[in-house]
């Protein structure tokens, strides 16, 4: 029993690091990119929420956590666009570490809701509501200047209209993805995530 839980921690550390790798090399397949960051992705969102969906929550609050210190790295050039401790904190928070640890979150209704579909459905709509909403906070705090003028509706308007560009379409795809994963993948797998057809060391 004791090589069984050693062996299924390992598993799911490993099998978590792949989906977070894997979730960063799709994020980097985009089918529309705007110029100051955001775009929708080839179903980057999803393996986050997988990880999430099978390992739970803590497991997925880390890969995107991680996943959100990727993104940051390969977003540096954006740190050019703004200026001051309080901005670049926003920017750090609000556009990657908020936003993409708390895609972690997308198995939240896992045991709440019977249906595997809807529940992973509602569990990948949730998620990428928050994450707009923490890019449209980031958008009237330290991007207003791209507004089309400085009055709060206009700033507001702005930061809806740039990051719902993006996000309607990446929230489509991720919940075509995960609803595909859970039915056609998902009952393949045991509680831990893993094939049926593996025996586990005992």
């Amino acid at each position: 029993m004791a090589n069984t839980r050693i062996n299924t921690r390992t598993y799911k550390m490993v099998l978590s690091a792949v989906m977070v790798g894997l979730a960063t090399v799709l994020s980097a397949i985009q089918v529309y990119q705007l110029p100051m960051g955001g775009g929708i992705t080839l179903f980057g969102q999803v393996p986050v929420i997988v990880v999430s969906w099978l390992f739970g929550l803590p497991w997925g609050l880390a890969a995107g956590f991680v996943m959100g210190l990727i993104q940051m790295l390969f977003g540096l050039s954006n740190f050019g666009y703004v200026s001051g401790p309080l901005a670049y904190t926003i920017l750090v928070l609000a556009d990657y570490i908020v936003p993409f640890t708390l895609l972690g979150l997308g198995g939240m209704f896992r045991k709440s809701v019977k249906n595997r579909n809807l529940a992973i459905g509602l569990g990948a709509l949730v998620v990428s509501a928050i994450r707009f909403l923490s890019h449209f906070i980031s958008g009237i705090t330290i991007w207003g200047a791209f507004a089309s003028d400085d009055t709060m509706g206009a700033i507001m308007a702005y930061s809806a209209s740039y990051n719902g560009s993006y996000m309607i379409g990446e929230t489509i795809i991720t919940i075509v993805g995960c609803v595909l994963l859970s039915q056609f993948l998902f009952p393949r797998l045991d509680e831990n995530g893993m094939p049926k057809n593996v025996k586990k060391a005992n």
